[in-house]
This record gives C-alpha cells, structure tokens and sequence, in this order.
C-alpha cells in the first residue's frame, strides 16, 4: 500500500452514528459528553490517554497519539443512532443500569436530545427481541434506501463535515455467506428479492459504504465481511473494520494466551463460561443467535496458538464456551476461566480467572476509538479492509487470502506502526544494539 502524500485536516464536526441505542451506545455518548465538561476521565482509550514512542529510546521522543497525528477532538462529535425501541439515549440509559445518576443527571438534558431514527427489523434474525420504532417497506431495498435518506438527513441537520457508523445492536443468529454475497449485482437483487441470507445489520452496513460512510461491526454478525461489501468499499473508497468488541474473557484471552505460548507452556484444556444480564444475555439465550457469538470466541485460541506448528503443546486443546442469561447480574457480566496447563516432562498446572466485569464500560472506549481512527483512515484514503484495527476485535475482518492475528500484542505493535507510517516515522522494530534501539 503506498503511504499517504497528507492526511486531510479534521475540519468540521464528525458525525457518529451508532446502530443500536442500548448499553454499549448510552454508555459511549454519556462518556464523552461527561469527558468534555471536565466531569470524567477517558479511561481505556488509545485515541484520548495512549503515546507512542518514536525513534530510539534514548531520543525520549513520546507523545501521546492525538498529538502525533491529526485526529479528531470529542468537542466535534456529534452523535446519532438507529433503534428498534424508540427511547432516547437518556432513557436508554437509565433503562441499562450501567451508569450511576451521578453520571447521568448532570448531562441530562444533552442526553435526551439524543433520539433515535426508526430501526431497520426482520424479528427472524433475532428471535429474543420485540421491536416496536421500526421502519416499514415494500422490500430490503426499500429498507436500505430508508436508511441512506437517514444518514443524509443526519448530516445536513446537523451541520457534518464527515460521517463513521460503529454498529452496537445485537448479536444475530449465525448466517454464514451465501450466494447473495457473492458480489455486488448478486447483493444487491437479493435486497430486491427480500432474500432472507440477507440479515438487518448487513442493511445498515450496506447503506453505509453506498454513502461513502466508514463503518465498523462490533458484534459477531456476517456485516460486512464478505465479497460484496469488500468490492462495495473497494469501489467508493471508504474504509471499514470488525468484528465483535473485544472486552471481556476474550480480552483476558488474548492477554494470557501470548504469554504461554511466548514460554512454550502447553494448554490441554481451556473452558470458559459467562453469566450476564443485560439485553446481549438475553438475546444470547436463542441459540442461533449463540452461535454467532460461539465461532468468534472459540476461533482467538485456534489462531493464536497455532496447533498445526505445535501439535504437541496444543494439539489436543479442548476448548469450551458457555453464555448464560442471569439477569440479577445485569451489565456486570462474570466470566470464568478454567485452564489447564502443563510445563516441563508434562507436569499439569492449573490457573483460575474469576473476572467480574462492566462490559459497556470496557466497550465504550472501544466504539470512541473506532470512530476516531476510522475517520483518519478515511481521511487518510485508507479504503477496504482495515485490519490495523484488529486490537479492538475478537474476530479480527481481514483480508480474503490472511488470517487474523489474535496476539494483542502483535496487534498493537501493528496499530502504532500503522500509525507512524501514516506520518512517516520509521516502524519499531526493537531490533538493534543496546543504548541505540
């Protein structure tokens, strides 16, 4: 890829629409409203609080990344969104009982000025859900027009210089590609023909890119990870990343999982299980729906560990996932972790992970981000594909002929480097002498 002769200035406001007005989505808007009047700090994002090291060590040479490269600043968001439920985003979120009313009493009425658009709902592709502000029309093209008209009208009322999407609705039951993905004239007969491979989140993704609009997918769905969409963004140059927030056990995962493989520890077992309330543990107890959310989960192991290079530490890894819905534990999902490992002449050892965590507050620095950085890369003409991005993601949207990378690590070395080549600094390699690398 040829690096950037500039980057286009942020100038203006930045719209950030998010498709899906629940926990995840109250809990980013409440944030960075609270964020810019001084009343709460960005904790857990790259784009507000992270540096990067440029040069030698010994050039002591490290800024923080929004002062490295031109990204856009909290003041120029703007945010709007699409629902199935007509609440507004304060009422979304009291009804998520993730923030506290310390937190959401003083931008209270900045909050309810935040309504959402009609939502676009086929009730088959999430059978736990009833939808009651939704949009009606003749065909699934009709619905993607609809949406289009939406993000037109989003721009020009408020006055956008520039528009990113961060999908926040729920996990739908799992489709795997079909023919209707294929390419773009077979996608888009399929809107015509209401084919039912076609699923609502793939709508809002489509009437994203044919808008020029970037868009990444925070769940486990088919959204835009496949030909189609990869030719559709080729075509109008916008740029898009997913899928699925890495927040929680699978954070941890990518976390614990390099560091094993690093000493060469084998793993014989690994078993995880979730208990959550909110509306994704709810939605989560159909078990299409599960399934979606299963294959992002059970694929970080098998990539990351590469059992085919090390048949003898990871082999016979039997790996098990389990989600319950338990609704007196609420946002607060608890994810438990039992894995056996064993080290030298095959001696076993076991490490219990007992992590009760928020998992909207772990989310909502990663929608900021998203936002932010995918508007530089479209800014910066980074179209397709940005797999720089896969820091953020379970199930890492790459390229059709790689793999995904799952090391967090390795993933974060790629985000900064992306970055430093985007303003031509050289990349870090760590390679060199002492005193000088």
């Amino acid at each position: 890829m040829k690096r950037p002769s500039e980057i286009a200035p942020p100038v203006g406001k930045l719209g950030v629409l998010l498709p899906g007005m629940g926990a995840v989505a109250t809990t980013t808007i409440a944030g960075v409203m609270l964020i810019r009047r001084g009343l709460g700090e960005p904790v857990g994002s790259l784009t507000q609080n992270a540096t990067i090291r440029l040069g030698k060590r010994t050039d002591n040479n490290t800024p923080l990344i929004r002062d490295f490269i031109p990204l856009a600043s909290l003041d120029q968001l703007v945010f709007g969104g699409w629902d199935i439920f007509p609440e507004n985003a304060y009422e979304a979120a009291k009804h998520a009982k993730v923030l506290e009313d310390r937190h959401l009493d003083p931008i209270r009425e900045e909050l309810e000025s935040v309504r959402p658009m009609k939502g676009v709902f086929y009730p088959e592709y999430v059978k736990r859900l009833n939808g009651t502000h939704v949009k009606t029309g003749a065909n699934k093209a009709a619905m993607v027009e609809q949406l289009r008209e939406d993000i037109r009208r989003f721009k020009k009322e408020n006055d956008l210089a520039r528009v990113v999407a961060v999908w926040c609705g729920s996990t739908e039951t799992y489709l795997p590609p079909a023919a209707v993905h294929a390419s773009i004239a077979t996608f888009e007969q399929g809107l015509l023909d209401s084919d039912p491979g076609i699923a609502n989140s793939q709508l809002y993704a489509w009437a994203c890119l044919k808008e020029g609009v970037p868009f990444a997918n925070g769940a486990p769905n088919i959204m835009v990870d496949f030909p189609a969409a990869f030719e559709l963004a080729r075509e109008r140059g916008v740029a898009f990343a997913g899928k699925d927030f890495k927040t929680g056990q699978t954070l941890m995962k990518t976390i614990l999982a390099p560091g094993f493989k690093a000493r060469m520890l084998g793993i014989a077992g690994w078993f995880s299980t979730n208990i959550l309330g909110n509306r994704d543990g709810e939605v989560l107890e159909d078990p299409g729906s599960f399934k979606s959310k299963e294959v992002t989960k059970l694929g970080v192991l098998d990539y990351l560990l590469q059992p085919k290079l090390y048949p003898k530490l990871y082999g016979d890894l039997y790996h098990m996932v389990r989600i319950n819905y338990y609704p007196p534990r609420g946002d607060s999902k608890e994810g438990w972790d039992n894995i056996d490992i064993f080290g030298w002449l095959g001696y076993p050892m076991q490490i219990k992970v007992d992590f009760l965590c928020r998992d909207s507050i772990l989310a909502a620095p990663i929608v900021l981000d998203l936002a932010i950085f995918l508007d530089l890369a479209q800014r910066a003409n980074l179209s397709g594909v940005q797999e720089w991005l896969s820091f953020y993601f379970k199930s890492p949207t790459v390229a059709p002929t790689l793999y995904p990378e799952h090391d967090l690590f390795i993933q974060l070395m790629k985000l900064k480097n992306t970055l430093r080549w985007l303003r031509g600094e050289e990349p870090l390699t760590h390679l060199g002498h002492e005193y000088y690398d």
